[in-house]
């Protein structure tokens, strides 16, 4: 129990990293598209006529870390050639997740949205939590348990990996290196996000999602581990001539994250880390990159082992 609740602790520093990130159907492998990508990989390199400055664009998953960064050294070369770390979002003190939700006065009535067995292991798990749970929306609780899954199920993360998430542990080397380090939005923006995309669901909805992802995890059986496997491979079908499925998290991002990055790009070697899905589509930011004039490269980086 003890190491649950490290988990759980280190977990809901981090809940705005949980944004659902990737497709949820394990794709095939890449198709045609100018960039013309080779099979297995999650790197890009960003270059442009106009200016000598070389960055990369790399596809996250949120669930991965240390483990899995450590052994693409393709990726931390990349890292260390940029002067400039750029992620969703920053984990500020006083404006971390924990931060947001304990200031709220409303209280979540769990017992609507919960089974009695249900909710006596959410308060066994948020026992040692700095994150007061009651304060959590039923969105962002199952969000967090999604990510629970993803991390200690099909992953089996290592109780020694000390990473929170992929992009903060990349983010923590790129501190080492004497990177600096740049948000592309706040972690507000993505905890409202998050409660926007589902907004008006039926409280039934609600409780079936929290009672199967919470019934995945007590029993830990991996059944719905498809996308961690094909991201760890590299298997992905970036679906360039596809339209964005999403505008809430996709579309609109996209463009308010280009209209940011198109300034930093001139001005410096970034190394960009964001959710894989906003590399992909036509809306995604290889392809808004490439339609402004940049070369965008595949990097190979081979099947993680």
């Amino acid at each position: 129990m003890d190491h649950l609740a490290h988990l759980t602790r280190k977990a809901t520093w981090i809940l705005s990293c949980l944004l659902i990130s990737i497709p949820c159907s394990a794709p095939a492998q890449p198709g045609h598209h100018p960039a013309r990508p080779s099979p297995g990989t999650i790197l890009f390199k960003v270059t442009s006529p106009e200016h000598q400055n070389v960055s990369y664009l790399f596809g996250t998953h949120h669930a991965f870390g240390k483990a899995f960064f450590d052994t693409l050294s393709i990726a931390n070369k990349a890292l260390l050639a940029c002067d400039l770390y750029i992620q969703e979002n920053l984990n500020l003190p006083g404006e971390m997740a924990e931060d947001i939700i304990n200031e709220r006065k409303k209280i979540t009535r769990w017992k609507k949205y919960t089974s009695k067995d249900d909710l006596a292991f959410l308060t066994r798990l948020f026992a040692t939590s700095p994150t007061d749970f009651q304060k959590m929306t039923p969105t962002e609780m199952h969000v967090f348990l999604n990510r629970y899954y993803k991390q200690q199920v099909c992953l089996n993360r290592s109780p020694e990996d000390p990473s929170l998430s992929l992009d903060e542990y990349i983010g923590t080397r790129a501190r080492e290196q004497g990177l600096k380090l740049f948000g592309l939005e706040t972690t507000r923006d993505q905890i409202r996000l998050i409660n926007q995309d589902v907004e008006g669901m039926p409280r039934r909805v609600h409780k079936r999602r929290l009672s199967h992802i919470i019934r995945k995890i007590r029993t830990g059986t991996p059944v719905d581990c498809e996308e961690t496997d094909w991201y760890a491979r590299m298997a992905v079908d970036y679906q360039w001539q596809e339209p964005c499925r999403n505008a809430l998290m996709l579309t609109d991002r996209n463009d308010r994250w280009m209209a940011i990055l198109s300034d930093l790009l001139e001005q410096h070697n970034c190394f960009i880390a964001v959710g894989l899905s906003h590399l992909m589509y036509e809306c995604g930011l290889v392809s808004q990159l490439i339609r402004m004039g940049y070369v965008v490269t595949a990097i190979p980086l081979g099947h993680h082992k």
